[in-house]
């Protein structure tokens, strides 16, 4: 892992979710030590810097080599160490700050406002560039090569599961078809277009054709859910006794897989028996916090 220091507040986009219930819930176990698991812009990081207080350590870690690009020229600051690599690495980035255990841990796992905005990443269909969709640019393999890869069951089930888009089997054929064509998929605007066919809109249907099946794509580009799950399995390892891990999702899939995690292992207290929800006024200033949700739970 790479060490890294703090990014220019001035120059992200992004707006972290929910800050005000993370403070909270994080600060009530008094913690010296903290991980911010996706440190995007460091704005959860900025605000646990003041509850791990002047002798304490917030730990930052982002599988996105842009937040490596960002920070890089950037003065080092004081109680606060970012690595880039997956939050899976927690293990190994408390070892490089030469500690066993955190006292909290905190995992936001939506898309940044940042990785939307490059259009060379493909994550908004608003804008077309190369269908990537990775998060860590340097690894794995970009969407298109993923759909040129697999077979037309496969990605129909992975747009299925993962979307949960009713229309994936139409979606899919038409990925193949255009491949077996010798016009793959390679761009946003090829991946629209299909999705714009095959997808019908209804009346009050408010939801762009392409949002689920890029959902899907990037899920399972990124392996985001296999990632969260093995992390939900260590992390109380890397937590002390009555540390706390806090987990903010945007869909059902992740929010099931976080629940299922908290309720089924004994070394859990759960602190949340429902999830959270950002309130009227941070939805009004932030429209994308509207389908977040916060679970919390407590190291036995």
């Amino acid at each position: 892992m790479t060490r890294v220091t703090e990014p220019n507040d001035n120059r992200p986009c992004h707006v972290s979710v929910m800050p005000e219930e993370i403070v909270h819930w994080v600060s009530e176990c008094s913690p010296t030590v903290v991980i911010d698991g996706t440190y995007g812009a460091g704005g959860h990081s900025r605000l646990l810097l003041d509850v791990v207080g002047d002798e304490g350590l917030v730990i930052g870690l982002d599988r996105d080599p842009a937040v490596l690009a960002r920070v890089e020229s950037e003065p080092a600051v004081d109680r606060l160490s970012v690595f880039l690599g997956s939050y899976e690495q927690a293990a190994k980035a408390l070892q490089a700050s030469g500690l066993e255990h955190a006292d909290a841990m905190v995992l936001d796992l939506g898309l940044s406002s940042d990785q939307l905005a490059d259009r060379d990443r493909g994550f908004s269909f608003q804008h077309d560039g190369p269908l990537d969709l990775r998060f860590d640019p340097e690894n794995g393999i970009p969407a298109s090569e993923w759909l040129a890869r697999n077979s037309e069951k496969a990605i129909a089930d992975a747009i299925y599961q993962f979307g949960e888009e009713r229309f994936s089997r139409r979606i899919a054929r038409e990925i193949v078809a255009r491949g077996k064509r010798r016009e793959p998929v390679r761009t946003v605007a090829a991946l629209v277009e299909i999705c714009r066919r095959c997808v019908p809109r209804g009346k009050h249907h408010d939801i762009h054709p392409a949002t689920r099946t890029f959902q899907a794509l990037r899920i399972a580009v990124n392996e985001e859910l296999d990632i969260l799950t093995r992390t939900l399995q260590q992390a109380p390892d890397w937590l002390s006794s009555g540390g706390r891990l806090a987990v903010i999702s945007f869909h059902s899939l992740e929010d099931r897989i976080v629940k299922n995690a908290f309720r089924d292992d004994d070394r859990w207290n759960v602190l949340t028996k429902k999830p959270l929800r950002p309130s009227e006024e941070e939805v009004a200033d932030n429209a994308r916090s509207r389908s977040a949700k916060l679970r919390v739970a407590e190291r036995r």
